[in-house]
């Protein structure tokens, strides 16, 4: 208890962060899982890395430039997707490997290897006010739009067609699927860094899947097992030192994936 108190007073405004990012990341994998979109987030997150390389090399604040390019290399995987000779698997390995490329490339020529690599391989400590402000900011934006959009996303995600013939204009709504993710993403890379932030939109998704049934159940699951995965993953990296966070917080994810998977076949 006394481990958690102190990890509250001196990373509070850090763990809240974490708290609304993983809650976005996991309200938004439920959609992108059901999609088979989701490898979307590992591509985004490669993006953002090779953004924010091209950002700390030229001096200009690597959100700045991140969040755009992010966003357009979202709506080039969402077209990517819907045309017959290019599949989103294949747009997705296209842009996440030349992104990664890129962005090494550039911290190399540029000197910047170790601030990328705080973006590379994420750090819950190392977020300051400015970061706070703008995840908690952005996070709350992502939480907020899913709900009032809940029954449109609800319904293009198991049905275009029926939601097209019903009035719904479902480009409109993939795309904002789109924005939060890539919004999603590149406020999360912070934290988790650009290898790990999707297991953030997967994990939680696939375990809430094995134990609900109905989209509702699963998307409250999938935001609960989220967030207290992310918690305990936070307190285990903090209470045992030198425990990277981000690795810490994916393990966690991972184990309890097992253990539900384990549980639910034994339940069969």
């Amino acid at each position: 208890m006394h481990d958690i108190l102190l990890l509250l007073s001196l990373y509070g405004e850090a763990v809240f962060a974490g708290v609304l990012i993983a809650l976005s990341c996991a309200l938004l994998g439920v959609n992108l899982v059901l999609k088979r979109y989701s490898m979307i987030g590992d591509g985004l997150s490669h993006v953002s890395f090779g953004a924010l390389s091209i950002g700390l090399a030229v001096g200009v604040a690597p959100m700045a430039i991140a969040l755009p390019v992010v966003i357009i290399a979202a709506f080039f995987l969402l077209r990517a997707s819907e045309k017959e000779h290019l599949h989103g698997d294949a747009a997705i390995a296209l842009l996440s490997s030349g992104a990664l490329a890129i962005g090494i490339l550039v911290s190399h020529l540029f000197q910047t290897n170790m601030s990328v690599e705080d973006y590379m391989f994420g750090s819950l400590y190392a977020i300051d006010r400015g970061d706070f402000i703008l995840s908690v900011v952005l996070a709350l934006c992502v939480l907020v739009l899913f709900v009032l959009f809940y029954n449109k996303i609800f319904a293009v995600t198991f049905d275009e067609s029926f939601a097209k013939a019903t009035g719904v204009h479902v480009s409109r709504y993939n795309s904002l699927v789109a924005v939060l993710t890539a919004v999603t993403v590149v406020v999360g890379m912070r934290m988790m860094g650009a290898l790990l932030i999707s297991s953030l939109i997967i994990f939680p998704a696939i375990t809430a899947m094995r134990i609900f049934k109905s989209f509702k159940s699963v998307t409250i699951a999938s935001g609960i097992l989220s967030v207290l995965c992310f918690l305990l993953g936070v307190i285990l990296s903090f209470t045992h030192r030198g425990l990277p966070t981000g690795a810490t917080i994916v393990v966690v994810n991972l184990v309890v994936f097992i253990l539900v998977t384990l549980f639910s076949k034994k339940r069969v």
